[in-house]
């Protein structure tokens, strides 16, 4: 199985600013270390999803004032947040057989908000690249079908958070 992550990315004009500078991003976040994760979290999560040999991810990480346009538009919330997930199915949508052995699976996008991510992670007392994989595993499974739309369906998707990143070496504590 092979992911391919199509990452935008919003880091190069933090250089000018000054909320995050690059330097303090201790690990850098290549595009191979999004598709090493993506890749490590399909493989986790795969019994779950259609199985074909490739999948396609978009990732977009920007700042709060994109996010909460795209808030606003999408989810009628004028108000920054810390992750969107744009879902290219519909969930239990069958699909062709010879599509998956021919064509890499899209599975939508995934918009990460830097600003409130390293707010959160300062809050949290985390680093910057951890908070960035929880909200892009989050993304993920939101991808997939997963929602929260109470407490045990939240806490169900915060555990399966934990363990996708755990297995990419990432420890969090939830409380």
């Amino acid at each position: 199985m092979q992911v391919e992550v199509y990452v935008q990315n919003y880091l190069n004009e933090y250089s000018q600013s000054e909320s995050i500078k690059i330097e303090d991003i201790h690990i850098p976040i290549t595009s191979q270390t999004w598709e090493n994760w993506f890749n490590c979290w399909l493989e986790i999560l795969q019994p779950s999803i259609s199985s074909t040999a490739n999948y396609e991810i978009g990732l977009r990480l920007t700042n709060d004032s994109e996010i909460q346009e795209l808030n606003a538009q999408y989810r009628q919330q004028n108000k920054p947040t810390d992750v969107l997930s744009f879902a290219a199915l519909e969930v239990d949508s069958p699909i062709p057989s010879e599509a998956l052995a021919s064509m890499p699976l899209y599975l939508g996008d995934i918009v990460i908000s830097i600003d409130t991510a390293q707010q959160q992670a300062q809050k949290q007392g985390h680093t910057l690249l951890t908070e960035l994989a929880w909200l892009a595993s989050h993304g993920l499974l939101h991808l997939l079908g997963w929602d929260h739309p109470d407490e045990e369906s939240l806490e169900r998707m915060l555990k399966q958070q934990v363990k996708l990143l755990k297995s990419v070496g990432i420890s969090i504590d939830i409380e």
